[in-house]
């Protein structure tokens, strides 16, 4: 296990995956923190979680120091750099392997969408993620994966499946595209993850078509909906490495899976209608669409994804109310809404809460920003929904271009109404330097709304 560049602290042994495997051998439970998050969050987050022990890394003390006072439940602090041997003497015993049924992991949801929840996750939940991915994708017989999204999210429960095939994994501290592109070419990486915010900066880079990244098998793509001309463009560039995975924290990663054979048809030929997206059902797993009412519709109907299978959590801790509300009807509600094709494709036309009503017409966020991302002055966007008189809810969309781009927005309104049509189309089109993000790269529509609507 390597540490690779961009910044952040110097680096130490990999203990922090020797903290990930103790506490499951001491049948404790692991509570994965994003120190990149503000103090009072993670404050609420361990709270919630009733965290007795807390370990962490000497650059992070401060904030530790910020909460620590403020945690009833918490009785030891430990940190990495000066007191993990001390730590190791005292060590609890290990105990029996604990049953798969056993709790084992406790996640924050994203926080996206107001007050964060904790997913409990079994060893079995883990079990089938991991066996899922192995079962997926391509694997040499010792992958390299390079971790560049914090370890506390997607890119650190892939690293589960490399360490199954005693494979090598290279940390990088913070987000540098450069220095990734370097990584991938000395380290002759096989495998690595970025969410779309951060392939759209890959494919930006002015040297990108000069790099060596012929050692990629799998390049993984998820956590928020990526542009299918943005993936096109990174298959032609990239080569054919580009791998789905659609997950959530309540079903880790893998509800469906699209490996980098399923991005071509038999011909050779990019799968240009099968961009868009999200794979098939993963082994181990049960896809189906659900209306309103609880039933479930047949092939091609749209209505909410719903999941059963062991990748499913146990359920929100202490929240039996959320919980029984996730499960209704027997099935897991992801709060996606989408459809299943004839060949058992799985695409998710939008997220159930961000649905835009417009003079009674349902547009679904997805569909304008792909139409927005198809214009080449376009680096990034975001669809959202705002309170309009006349429409009820008008579409608007705010937009971030491409360094040096200009863009008139009547020409831009025009570029989508000839894809979508006019009722699609936005009403109120913003231009922004950047878009505001969570820790982990998705763009935070309720700030957008908060920040685009009036106050009182």
């Amino acid at each position: 296990m390597g540490v690779g560049g961009g910044g952040g602290p110097p680096p130490t042994p990999p203990t922090a995956f020797t903290c990930v495997f103790g506490i499951s051998r001491a049948g404790a439970v692991w509570c994965p923190i994003n120190p990149r998050n503000e103090a009072s969050e993670n404050r609420e987050l361990l709270d919630l979680f009733g965290c007795t022990t807390l370990i962490y890394q000497e650059v992070f003390a401060p904030l530790v120091a910020k909460i620590r006072d403020q945690l009833p439940s918490l009785r030891t602090t430990i940190c990495l750099e000066t007191e993990w041997a001390e730590f190791l003497g005292g060590a609890a015993e290990v105990v029996d392997r604990p049953a798969a049924d056993d709790l084992a992991m406790i996640v924050g949801t994203g926080g996206t969408t107001g007050r964060p929840k904790g997913v409990e996750l079994t060893g079995a939940n883990l079990e089938a993620m991991t066996a899922i991915t192995l079962m997926s994708y391509a694997w040499p017989d010792r992958p390299v994966y390079l971790a560049l999204a914090p370890l506390t999210h997607a890119a650190g429960v892939l690293c589960f499946p490399v360490l199954a095939k005693g494979g090598e994994i290279v940390i990088m501290r913070q987000p540098d595209v450069a220095a990734f592109l370097t990584l991938i070419e000395q380290h002759r990486v096989t495998h690595t993850f970025l969410p779309p915010t951060l392939i759209y900066m890959v494919l930006a880079h002015p040297r990108l078509d000069e790099r060596d990244l012929s050692s990629l098998r799998c390049f993984w793509y998820g956590a928020a909906p990526m542009s299918a001309t943005r993936l096109e463009e990174a298959l032609r560039r990239i080569g054919p490495v580009m791998a789905q995975l659609f997950g959530q924290t309540e079903a880790p990663m893998m509800i469906s899976t699209m490996a980098p054979a399923d991005h071509y048809l038999p011909g050779g030929a990019i799968a240009l209608s099968r961009l868009a997206s999200a794979g098939r059902p993963s082994p181990l797993v049960t896809v189906a669409v659900m209306g309103p009412d609880g039933e479930l519709l047949t092939r091609g109907g749209t209505g909410e994804i719903v999941v059963r299978g062991s990748l499913v959590m146990r359920g929100y801790h202490r929240d039996p109310q959320a919980t029984a509300a996730a499960s209704a009807h027997g099935w897991h509600h992801t709060g996606d809404i989408g459809y299943l094709d004839d060949d058992n494709y799985l695409y998710i036309v939008d997220r159930a809460k961000d649905m835009v009503i417009t003079g009674g017409f349902n547009v679904y966020s997805t569909e304008v920003e792909q139409a927005l991302m198809q214009h080449p002055a376009v680096q990034d966007c975001a669809v959202i929904g705002l309170p309009d008189d006349k429409w009820g809810e008008r579409v608007t969309a705010v937009i971030q271009l491409r360094v040096g781009a200009t863009v008139d927005k009547a020409e831009m309104a025009e570029f989508v109404k000839e894809r979508i049509g006019s009722v699609k189309t936005p009403k109120q089109i913003e231009i922004w330097d950047d878009l505001p993000r969570s820790k982990v790269g998705k763009i935070l529509k309720a700030d957008l709304r908060s920040r685009l609507t009036p106050g009182p």
